[in-house]
């Protein structure tokens, strides 16, 4: 059976992948260091990567969402910030913080992720931390460019906007030569109801 590479995910609007656009290209240009920058049109908020599954998996797991999202309304979020895991002085993963009404983010994270552990997926042993991934710098780096990238990342202010969260996706990634390609399996809407 076919292998589809999954992960669960909040898909951004327009205006804040463009604000991200602008911020990684301005962030390219601060910066000659090895770092593979992400495209902002494949720029989403993660809330769990499930890996291979088969087609036959794809219900369940929309269910595990649903079940998830039940009772919870839209709620708020804003991009605001720069960062990087692990620190800024040995940077691996530059990103753009989430901020708004995280509490209710992370309240449906923890709950997807628990149904999703009843469904046979391996929970999550770190606490999740809503970022955006912009960019991953390479091994080949050396301290010194990690830490220049930690200092511009530190000095460079950056509000991406605000927006309304509404439904949360199961993706399919495909990777290409070009870079990772992402389409939406499935889609539950948060409701309220």
């Amino acid at each position: 059976m076919e292998q589809i590479r999954s992960f669960i995910a909040i898909e951004l609007p327009t205006e804040v992948r463009l604000a991200l656009e602008r911020i990684i290209a301005s962030l390219k240009s601060g910066h000659s260091s090895r770092v593979r920058w992400v495209e902002a049109d494949s720029i989403h908020l993660t809330l769990k990567f499930l890996g291979n599954i088969t087609a036959d998996r794809i219900e369940p797991i929309t269910g595990a969402i649903r079940e998830g999202a039940q009772g919870m309304a839209p709620f708020r979020l804003e991009v605001k910030g720069l960062g990087a895991f692990p620190n800024l002085r040995r940077v691996q993963v530059a990103w753009a913080g989430v901020s708004g009404e995280t509490g209710k983010l992370n309240q449906l994270q923890k709950r997807i992720d628990s149904n999703l552990a009843e469904i046979g997926f391996t929970p999550e042993k770190r606490p999740f931390s809503a970022h955006l991934t912009l960019g991953r710098v390479r091994d080949q780096a050396s301290p010194d460019e990690r830490q220049r990238l930690g200092d511009l990342l530190a000095s460079t202010p950056f509000n991406g906007g605000t927006f309304t969260v509404n439904g949360i996706n199961l993706m399919r990634s495909q990777l290409q030569r070009t870079g990772a390609v992402y389409s939406r399996v499935s889609t539950v809407n948060l409701t309220g109801a």
